[in-house]
């Protein structure tokens, strides 16, 4: 084999050797516990699933790998509720450890799947039309029963979530609010999709995402504009999950009420963007151009 192909599978594998073992330490059982209100971390180790409960059923956030659905069932009837309750399951950003299980989640409660434009059809695909990742993942293709819009309210059983469109991570990542009543009184909660450029993802001249640079700069705009009283994300590394739960005393404050952390969070991810941004464009510049 020549040396260079041999090279080039070396790094293929150690990078799937390095990807299975994030997503098996992500996708770990995790206590499922409350948030706030009518808010439950339902997810696995880092992979967050969140519920949100209603008298006519229930939103599901996010599904995990199509192996993390039994780990979300499995919470969901410790805190006592019912699986099949669950009538909307929303998409926080279509990658396979949000989305892979949406297919079997649709499956095993008929909740209609929600996703914003942009990540519709790579979900209704399985990985089909990912500007970066359509080579490397691929899930069941689930069928996307409604194409939500920028700013659309979502309504079930008196409870309202709202989906904003923060693209950048992917074409139609998206950030849930909504407000949660605890104890009389009301907060407001934001579910963030993503603020994240991978490794990897090219934020110059980009043949599949032209926009990608753009649409991180409305995404920051979006989440800086935000009421926020507790913040939560797609994984739980984003907020200090564990962390936070660790803290969690019966009569003590809750720990999740966090509006500074969003706000910190917020502008560490702007600056990591700005600096991957500077960065690519010093590169570009510094090429020599073809004559």
């Amino acid at each position: 084999m020549p040396m260079r192909l041999a090279s080039f599978f070396t790094c293929v594998l150690t990078l799937a050797a390095q990807l299975g073992k994030v997503s098996l330490d992500e996708n770990q059982p995790f206590p499922a516990h409350h948030v706030i209100g009518n808010v439950y971390y339902v997810g696995a180790s880092d992979l967050a699933s969140f519920l949100i409960t209603t008298p006519a059923g229930h939103f599901l956030i996010n599904s995990g790998f199509e192996e993390t659905v039994p780990l979300i069932q499995a919470g969901v009837e410790k805190l006592g509720f019912h699986f099949q309750d669950i009538k909307i399951l929303l998409t926080g950003q279509a990658h396979i450890d949000h989305v892979g299980g949406h297919a079997l989640a649709r499956k095993l409660t008929g909740a209609r799947v929600l996703v914003m434009a942009g990540d519709d059809g790579v979900v209704s695909s399985g990985g089909l039309g990912d500007f970066q990742y359509e080579k490397q993942s691929r899930w069941k293709a689930c069928p996307v029963d409604h194409v939500l819009r920028d700013g659309e309210a979502v309504d079930l059983g008196g409870v309202t979530v709202v989906a904003h469109h923060t693209p950048g991570h992917t074409k139609g990542c998206t950030t849930f609010t909504l407000t949660a009543d605890d104890h009389g009184k009301p907060y407001h909660v934001v579910i963030v999709g993503s603020a994240n450029a991978n490794d990897g993802y090219r934020l110059l001249n980009n043949p599949k995402y032209p926009a990608i640079a753009d649409d991180f700069a409305r995404t920051f705009r979006v989440l800086k504009s935000l009421e926020c009283d507790v913040y939560l994300g797609s994984h739980g590394s984003y907020y200090g999950m564990k962390e936070k739960l660790a803290r969690v005393k019966d009569g003590g404050p809750n720990p999740f009420i966090d509006p500074q952390g969003y706000h910190n969070f917020v502008a560490q991810r702007e600056q990591t963007f700005l600096a991957d941004l500077a960065s690519q464009r010093a590169k570009a510049e510094a090429k020599p151009q073809a004559r």
